[in-house]
């Protein structure tokens, strides 16, 4: 069976039949390495900052691995165009390896920084093959299974790797932390050896043409003027950066659909396309919901006094139950009931929040947080598996794995706009209640019109002429 067949019965079981275990689990593991990685920082960084004197760095460590996973993530299917998906696996996973250790060793924290850079790069990439993987090595009847599986890595990285970083941490002994994910990035090189067959004559005929180098280079700058400017306290340095963002990042989506060898679909920038609308979905859902990640935590404390680890848990329930939504629909053969369902559910979930977080109590905000996720949960995987094989052949490996990148991208772009709102409500100078309490309201109320347009794409891409089991030549458009 190759991997664009549909299993006229597929479960889980054909998941981890034969050959294709071992294949499911470097996919997970590829996935693990990015998404524990970055949580396990976040957690050690106060150890980090007070041994090479970094304190004042805090957002430029997190935001130049952003901008390091964000380009190379859009490189990412070109990479395995030209490289062959086995070569560029370990290409990602070396460069992953090599900025783990570079962290390790930092005696500075413009040499940990610059470890940071190839973090991202490395992570980028191993993430972006994988999801290449997923349409590679298994039938399109199982794409969804699959994605949803790696939705439970997130999950279980939320959980796991907050408690490793603390572990290193309270050891005093931060730099074992990364060399523990170095030589996991060690591993997932060899297994991926091994693993990943060599590419077949279908995969060598692709061309891969050159990148457009100022098409890279704009989307370079509009993620650090982005990321910038949410770093930024200034109201009007924040919107003027933030615009700037945004302009250099349609300037990017022109010159993507003119480069011979675009980073992300041409079809990226036209929602009245299958794989145009499934990219919409994922960019306004992740910049709709980023205010919640980034300001959630802080405003619970300070409203209701809820203590860092409590506040914690309330956001990482989140993930749990976006985790159990996806296993629970994985084998439910309508994706277009629950694209829709999911899509109205992320919205509501916002303006929930924009209701309850300022006065509603703590009790009912894991109402909202579970709500949240398994609105994610019931949709994110059908989503993925229709943009992806609605792309034209020659575009697939490109359209895989722009998802996770359009992911970053618009968690840039949230996060960005959720710190303009915080600095026009004064949250540079101290988060005090009745700021948290403005910005309980505005900081997800400002964000439901963006999630609901991507319902309104969600809703699109759940149209007949998208399904990819009724997929033909002549509808993919």
């Amino acid at each position: 069976m190759t991997p664009t067949e549909i299993s006229v019965t597929p479960g889980w079981r054909d998941v981890i039949t034969g050959e294709r275990l071992p294949r499911f689990a470097l996919i997970c593991v590829g996935v693990w390495l990015n998404a524990a990685e970055t949580m396990m920082t976040a957690t050690i960084m106060p150890s980090v900052a007070a041994d090479i004197r970094g304190y004042a760095w805090f957002g430029w460590v997190v935001a130049i691995y952003l901008v390091g996973s964000i380009v190379a993530g859009a490189t990412a299917g070109r990479l395995a165009l030209r490289l062959g998906l086995k070569r560029s696996l370990a290409v990602g996973g070396v460069t992953y390896a090599v900025g783990c250790a570079a962290g390790a060793l930092a005696p500075s924290i413009g040499f940990f920084i610059a470890g940071r850079l190839l973090q991202g790069i490395g992570g980028g990439w191993v993430v972006g093959l994988c999801f290449v993987a997923v349409t590679r090595l298994f039938p399109q009847g199982l794409w969804s299974r699959v994605i949803s599986t790696l939705a439970a890595v997130w999950g279980v990285a939320s959980l796991v790797s907050p408690l490793v970083g603390g572990l290193f941490a309270q050891a005093g002994f931060w730099r074992g932390a990364f060399w523990l994910f170095a030589a996991q990035g060690v591993l997932f090189v060899a297994a991926a050896a091994v693993l990943v067959p060599p590419p077949g004559a279908d995969e060598e005929a692709r061309p891969s043409g050159r990148i457009s180098i100022p098409a890279l280079a704009t989307l370079t700058a509009s993620i650090l003027a982005i990321g910038a400017a949410g770093l930024t306290r200034g109201v009007a340095t924040s919107l003027l950066l933030a615009a700037i963002g945004i302009g250099l990042l349609s300037l990017f989506l022109m010159l993507n659909t003119r480069s011979a060898a675009p980073l992300v679909p041409i079809e990226a920038a036209d929602p009245r396309t299958g794989t145009g609308a499934g990219l919409a979905v994922t960019f306004c859902m992740c910049a709709g919901t980023a205010s919640i990640t980034a300001y959630l935590p802080a405003l619970l404390q300070t409203l209701y006094g809820a203590t860092p680890i409590l506040a914690g848990y309330i956001l990482v329930s989140e993930a749990m139950a976006w985790t159990i939504a996806a296993f629970l629909v994985a084998s439910r053969p309508d994706s277009k009931l629950w694209l829709r369902i999911g899509g109205a559910g992320v919205t509501l979930a916002m303006a929930a929040f924009a209701l309850i977080v300022p006065r509603g109590g703590l009790l009912l905000m894991p109402i909202c947080t579970l709500a949240l996720g398994a609105s994610f949960g019931v949709f994110w995987a059908f989503n993925i598996a229709r943009l992806v094989a609605n792309a034209p052949p020659e575009e697939q490996a490109i359209a895989s794995s722009s998802s996770p990148t359009m992911q970053s991208i618009g968690t840039a772009v949230g996060s960005a706009a959720s710190g303009v709102i915080a600095n026009f409500l004064g949250f540079g100078h101290g988060l005090t209640p009745e700021r948290a309490r403005a910005g309980g309201f505005w900081l997800f109320a400002a964000f439901v019109p963006l999630t609901a347009l991507g319902a309104l794409a969600a809703w699109r891409i759940s149209q007949a002429r998208f399904d990819p089991a009724t997929l033909t030549p002549e509808t993919r458009r």
